[in-house]
């Protein structure tokens, strides 16, 4: 995939620059000439030129004192210098100055477009690399083995889409993973080895929404004393990924839907567009449909982005999925805290994890085993390591738990569980098997529960 580079021509000779000019245009880059080495100073100095083919010999400044007023002021502007045979060891000099590289008049069409798309390559690694730096884009294993049939769906969805260009729309509640499923899709296309830049749009602020995405050239409004990329060039060849799309204010979903329709920006103070080669992913826990009859949220806009939509299911319609999740959390939990050894997690406390409804979906799950790991000792997470919002709660308006309030926490903990359990078969008119249905536990797990009861009743009673 080729990559459209912002070039500025700096030669004295118009013919030069104008068959420069219209052989770069072809190929797809943004050009601007200028016919001294002044006026190619002062257009460097709005910082947004990433490469300037500059001439040796000109009238007012020379290439290579072109390229040292540049390297001095800090402009991120690759150079090739244009020179003839008789000047080769000026041209050596200027790259001694700053400059990258140098090439023999006339230039060579081919040769030129080849050099440009290494320059490209080279620029684009850079970029991805100051990317990773600044955003938190996640990790490569964050996708879990699923055997739910929702989660089965729902990859088949991603193989489909993954391979096309299609502008995909992600919905679903907080939490879900709809930014992993948004990697997923980018790994999986022909996009993988370039970029994935995610943003958050309901994280930057408004005055700077506009500046963030598309770029800035120097000066473009108070306080812009360098230019600025912007992250749809940093996504160049590669995925953005616009997570919390509905929280756009409308100014910029117009933008947004020009970027859509032309594939091309145009930075803040910038009279210039760039060509651009994105995917674009967005993604909201939002009803859109219900923004556009509002009239907070663009139909265009919407019809756009939607083109493939995806929803992802919340946790609790997918608990299958629930006990080999807690296995992965637990081992990259146990990583990411230093816990030595394996992570063991007691099968009265999976069962309470499996059948809550978890309201914050796959996030909130993680936080509580999170806090589990923090909380265990030797290795080992028991119920009452969970948060006390997660364990078995009494119903409104039950009698007070069996527990005398006497013993360890875990044998308060197991007299409170027998009192539910039979409150529960109470209710039932003596069926454990509908009093096991509502309590979210298989039948043979209260049977156990029942039987572990009485026997530490009777152990205790025993050693009177």
């Amino acid at each position: 995939m080729s990559s459209s580079l912002q070039i500025l021509v700096i030669d004295d000779e118009p013919a030069i620059r104008q068959i420069l000019a219209a052989s770069l245009t072809r190929a797809g880059h943004t050009v601007e000439t200028a016919g001294s080495g002044r006026e190619g100073l002062m257009r460097l100095s709005k910082g947004d030129v990433e490469v300037a083919l500059c001439d040796i010999n000109m009238p007012d400044l020379t290439g290579i004192e072109v390229v040292r007023e540049a390297t001095k002021a800090g402009y991120d502007t690759t150079f090739i210098m244009m020179t003839a045979f008789s000047s080769v060891d000026t041209a050596v000099e200027a790259m001694k100055a700053g400059a990258t590289d140098y090439m023999i008049k006339p230039l060579r069409s081919e040769e030129l477009l080849q050099r440009l798309a290494q320059i490209a390559d080279l620029r684009g690694l850079r970029g991805e690399n100051e990317a990773l730096r600044k955003l938190v884009v996640g990790r490569s294993d964050d996708r879990c083995p699923s055997v739910s049939p929702a989660m089965k769906q729902l990859d088949r969805l991603i193989a489909k889409v993954a391979p096309t260009d299609s502008t995909v729309l992600i919905t679903g509640e907080s939490g879900t993973g709809k930014g992993v499923t948004a990697r997923s899709i980018h790994q999986q296309s022909q996009r993988a080895g370039a970029p994935f830049i995610p943003v958050n749009c309901g994280a930057i602020p408004e005055n700077l929404l506009e500046s963030e995405f598309f770029g800035h050239v120097r000066g473009a409004f108070t306080g812009a004393d360098r230019a600025r990329k912007g992250l749809f060039l940093e996504a160049d060849r590669g995925t953005i990924f616009l997570d919390e799309i509905g929280e756009l204010p409308l100014e910029l979903q117009v933008k947004l839907l020009h970027v859509l329709e032309a594939r091309e920006i145009r930075p803040l103070g910038s009279e210039q567009v760039r060509k651009i080669n994105v995917r674009i992913i967005a993604a909201t826990n939002r009803d859109l449909k219900q923004m556009v009859a509002e009239g907070r949220f663009r139909e265009d806009l919407y019809f756009r982005i939607s083109g493939f939509h995806i929803t992802v299911p919340p946790l609790r319609e997918r608990r299958e999925d629930i006990p080999a999740l807690i296995r992965y959390l637990l081992a990259r939990g146990g990583e990411r805290f230093g816990v030595a050894g394996k992570l063991t997690l007691d099968a009265d406390a999976e069962e309470i994890l499996v059948s809550n409804d978890w309201p914050g979906n796959v996030r909130e799950l993680e936080n509580v085993l999170q806090r589990a790991t923090i909380l265990a000792e030797d290795g080992r997470i028991t119920l009452a390591d969970l948060p006390p919002n997660i364990t078995p709660a009494a119903p409104a308006g039950a009698s007070a738990p069996l527990s005398t309030g006497r013993g360890s926490l875990r044998e308060q903990v197991r007299d409170f569980e027998h009192g539910l359990i039979v409150r529960a078969i109470d209710e039932c008119g003596g069926d454990r098997r509908a009093a096991a249905q509502r309590l979210g536990i298989g039948l043979s797990s209260l049977y156990r529960k029942l039987e572990e009861h009485d026997q530490a009743r009777l152990g205790a009673a025993t050693t009177e």
